[in-house]
């Protein structure tokens, strides 16, 4: 028998449910705003395989200083968060605070590309084997692995396969090996960084690994997250190396495009093409 969610808030708060509204939450979950009995507000995530999220963010809070929402309870069907305020626009302001966020997050190393366990991105699961050399984890557990993923679900068509294979083999033409692997948020778009004022509230919904970190630069961009004054603020901390946005940056997003492709198809199946068309 399922238990009611005003039970479980009660059981993992130890307040009464006063109300509950429903919030958008992506592709992974149902997710509900419930306010206390005391006034205050939690965020709680249903739905399967949530276990990863709750280790994700833990391991955010007590490792780096990057803000995310604290979590109250987590495993692998429920997740109850702290409600972070939020709601204001992204300014210019907020770009240099974000950038500064990141910039100190990617200051955070380990010995290998990938992670201690494997992580998700937008539910879909996310390799994570230790891996010495970039060029080969990122050719291997992003871009080869997602790739056929899409494929596999019918939403990537076999000859664009093909020439993805193709380009898998020539990575080293145009990505270099970092001089560390740095840890990434992983899903940084719009919707995973809440603003409240001038300043980066959260950032939430994490798909962490250890990388080079331009990978995480180039997707603020697909989507157009970050801008001008996010990278004016990061280069002053984290300086970008030659051929970010001549070429890195448009490989690196194959692979959140891919995540795309794999989840939505359409149109995303266009943006892998013109990349693949760009360098083969």
């Amino acid at each position: 028998m399922t238990t009611p969610l005003s039970l479980l808030v009660q059981r993992y708060t130890g307040r009464k449910v006063a109300g509950a509204v429903p919030l958008s939450g992506g592709s992974v979950g149902h997710v509900t705003l419930v306010t206390l009995d005391n006034g205050g507000r939690v965020v709680v995530k249903q739905g399967p395989g949530l276990e990863p999220e709750g280790w994700m963010l833990r391991f955010l809070a007590s490792r780096t200083m990057l803000p995310v929402p604290h979590l109250v309870h987590g495993d692998s069907q429920l997740l109850v968060m702290d409600y972070v305020e939020s709601g204001d626009p992204v300014t210019p302001a907020v770009e240099a605070h974000a950038a500064e966020l990141l910039a100190a997050l990617h200051e955070t190393t380990w010995h290998s590309f990938g992670a201690e366990r494997d992580t998700v991105i937008a539910g879909l699961p996310q390799p994570n084997p230790p891996t010495r050399r970039w060029v080969e984890f990122f050719r291997d557990h992003r871009l080869l692995y997602m790739a056929e993923e899409a494929r596999k679900s019918g939403q990537l068509p076999a000859v664009l396969m093909a020439r993805i294979e193709a380009l898998a083999g020539r990575l080293e033409r145009w990505i270099d090996e970092p001089d560390r692997p740095r840890l990434i948020h992983g899903d940084c778009w719009g919707g995973n960084v809440l603003v409240k004022g001038d300043r980066v509230a959260a950032f939430i919904d994490p798909a962490l690994y250890y990388a080079d970190s331009e990978i995480e630069l180039a997707f603020a961009t697909l989507f157009g997250t970050f801008g001008d004054a996010f990278f004016a603020r990061y280069g002053e901390l984290r300086p970008l190396q030659p051929g970010f946005w001549e070429a890195r940056r448009d490989i690196y997003n194959l692979y959140p495009l891919l995540v795309h492709v794999r989840l939505f198809g359409g149109s995303y199946v266009d943006g892998v093409e013109r990349i693949v068309d760009r360098f083969l």
